[in-house]
Formats: structure tokens, sequence, C-alpha cells
């Protein structure tokens, strides 16, 4: 069974604590960092039931809020989504001191685009090291509203935060886009937001205008499964064969999540002509590059990965992290920028892929890792720590320990 979205769970708790009623949301993501959201919002004031057996969390006591006379520290650990969305949230509150930090690679993910925008609006950020980073001291005051510009390229996730919260303003705001970003991530935001009471319309040319305005949301959410996660699975089949089906998964266009379109992806592999050059742009999709970029070696022919540049400031430099990977598989890797050129070469047995801190190296490379190399079942390779896979997938492995056993005894 596929676990909840991460990006879905931990923008409806930030929803859910911005509204004024209890809300439970089901099918809810249980990991390090949605965990590390509830745990937030519960320092904060507010009370986050959760039930890990039944993948429920219950948001009340909003009213709580940002009541407390003394500082409040917040760990965000390695989560962007928790990093952005929660210093956006502190700045929008009427009152009270909130100090966010993370660990050592969440000071050097960008931060300063958001900080400036927030700034601006009349938020009293200070970067208590390094100007544009965290650790940050958040000293509350509200947001006024205003006009701002905002390159958000680095992360989509920094213009969610901003919409998010756009709403508690004092005056209308209007963010004009000044750089590309990653709609699908921004699209999902705006729907989610429509589905817990505001309704924001899309940016015309690049232009966000939001007016002050209330959360009523519905006294149930339900959240998707990981469309992201879901991208293994899929590809799962094509390395090993057989068949996986994914209850409650909705289709690309369906459902909110972007990712959803690896599907498409994944079809033009199968229908691809032997030899012939693969090239797909993974900007709108780009947590799903490492997935097809793992399995490249099996392919028949060269693999063409671009729109990939802005994956270099996320949990570490998966544009680099994955270049090292192959090449010590034995895989041909040239490099750049925004883009990765494999070209298959025989693979070599008894590697172990590091992971980098990072999830998505440790579930994608699993999948590769299944290849019957060999020719007898025999394991080939290895993966440090794959413990990583907590951050949004905490039993990927047993999972799919399970799937292979089924597949063993049909």
């Amino acid at each position: 069974m596929l676990p909840g979205s991460k990006s879905l769970t931990n923008r409806a708790l930030i929803l859910a604590a911005l509204g004024r009623d209890p809300v439970t949301l089901t099918g809810a993501l249980f990991s390090v960092d949605t965990r590390l959201m509830a745990a937030a919002l519960r320092k904060l004031g507010c009370t986050v039931d959760s039930d890990a057996e039944n993948s429920t969390l219950r948001v009340s006591g909003q009213e709580n809020l940002f009541k407390s006379e003394e500082p409040i520290s917040l760990f965000v650990g390695l989560a962007g989504t928790a990093a952005r969305f929660l210093t956006a949230f502190c700045a929008a509150a009427p009152r009270g001191v909130y100090l966010i930090d993370g660990v050592t690679q969440m000071r050097h993910r960008p931060m300063a685009e958001l900080i400036n925008a927030l700034r601006a609006l009349g938020a009293d950020v200070r970067c208590t090291k390094q100007e544009g980073f965290f650790p940050l001291e958040v000293h509350a005051r509200g947001l006024q509203g205003g006009q701002i510009n905002l390159d958000a390229s680095a992360s989509s996730q920094l213009l969610s935060a901003l919409l998010m919260v756009a709403p508690l303003a004092a005056a209308p705001i209007d963010i004009q886009l000044v750089d590309p970003v990653r709609w699908t991530f921004v699209e999902l935001t705006r729907r989610i937001m429509g589905e817990f009471g505001y309704q924001m319309p899309p940016a015309a040319a690049g232009l966000f205008k939001l007016s002050p305005g209330a959360y009523h949301p519905a006294k149930t959410y339900a959240i998707e499964p990981d469309a992201t996660a879901a991208s293994y699975w899929q590809m799962l089949p094509h390395v090993v064969g057989g068949n996986l089906t994914f209850p409650g998964l909705r289709a690309p266009g369906v459902g909110l999540q972007g990712d959803a379109a690896f599907v498409e992806v994944l079809q033009r592999v199968k229908s691809r002509l032997a030899r012939t050059l693969l090239e797909e742009n993974f900007h709108e999709i780009s947590d799903t590059f490492l997935t097809l970029a793992a399995i490249a070696p099996l392919l028949d022919g060269p693999t063409r990965i671009t729109g990939i540049a802005h994956t270099r400031a996320q949990e570490t430099d998966r544009v680099a992290g994955m270049a090292i990977e192959l090449r010590r598989l034995g895989q041909h890797v040239v490099e750049a920028n925004d883009s990765l050129n494999i070209t298959p070469r025989p693979l070599r047995t008894g590697q172990t892929i590091s992971t980098y801190g990072d999830h998505r190296f440790a579930m994608s490379f699993a999948i590769l890792g299944c290849h019957d190399l060999k020719g007898d079942g025999t394991p080939w390779l290895s993966i440090k720590e794959p413990s990583v896979c907590t951050k949004t997938f905490p039993n990927f492995f047993e999972l799919l320990d399970t799937v292979r056993g089924k597949s063993s005894a049909a």
C-alpha cells in the first residue's frame, strides 16, 4: 500500500492549523518530515492527534496558537516543506518570537527569496548566522500586505509558503514571479487551498493576487497516495516483469499531484525503439528523475535527462550524486548543470551505493538492485543507510521484500 503524499500531508497540516475548526486528515503520511511538521504545530499551541495505525491526523485547538510569552524553538531537520511553510506560518502570526533551525544540510538550502519576501510584507525575520539561510529568528507581528517580486526558481516551496499564509495578511498581496517555477507544485498548492475553503484564481502572466480571507475546510480531508513514491513501484515491473496495481492513485490531471505524470515517462520508455536516444525533461516532475536515471543502465540505448538544475539544492546535489553512483556502477555519464547523459555499460557487481542522506537515492537504486543481474536471484548491489527512507516512506524496504516474496510464491 502506498503511503500518503508528503507534499499534501504537510500542506494540509498547515492549512488545517490556519482554520478555526477541527479537521481530520485521512490517508496521511507518517514519516520524518510530517512528524516534524506535526511536532512544530504542537509546540506552537495547536493540538495534533496522531493515529499512525489508521494513517489519521486530527488538527484542533487552533485558538491556542501563538499564545506563548516565551520564545519557541522549532526544529525542521532536513524537511524543505516544514522549513519553508513554518517560516511563513510564524511570520504571519500576530505575536511571538520563533527560533527555527534544521540540520547542517538544511542550513545550505535556499531561503533568501522567502525571507526577503516576508520582510517586504512587513515581517521581522532575522538570520542569526548567515544572511539568507537558517537558523532564523522570527519576531512575529503579522503581515501587512503589498506587492512583491519573487524568484522561486530554486524551489516552488518558497512560493507555496507565501501563498498559503497570504490570506492572513491585513491587506491584499500581489506576488509577481520573475523567473520560471515548477508549476505542478504551485498548482497543487492553489488547488488544496481551494479544497480548504480559500479560492484563489490561477496566476495571469505570473502574477498571483490574493485578498485577505479565511480557510473553512470540511471536517475530514482525504490525502492522496504519494505519486512520487509510486514512481518506484511503477518502474519495478519494467525491471523484473509482472504487474502492480495502485489503489487510490489518481491519473495525471485528475489528482492534485503533478508527479502522477511519471506514468507517461514510463510509457515512452516502453515504446522507445531499440538503441535510440530517450530524452526526458523532468523540470515539472523532478522528484522522479532519479527513478529513471537509476535504471538507465538496463535500457538498450542512451538516456538524456534535462530540467534538473534546481535539484542540486535539494536534500543533496542530486545531479552530481546520481552521476557519481552511476559511474561507480560502470556507466558512462556526462554531467552538465541541468542534465545527465547516461550511456549503458556492463554493470559492476559488488558495489555499495551512497545515499547522501537522501531518501530518493535509496529507493531508486533499490529498484535497480531488483534486477537479476547474475541470473540466479542473488544480490549484487548494496545500499548504504537505507534508513533514509524514513523521510517519506518508512516501510519501503519491508514492502519491497513483501512484494518480492509474493512474486516468488506466485
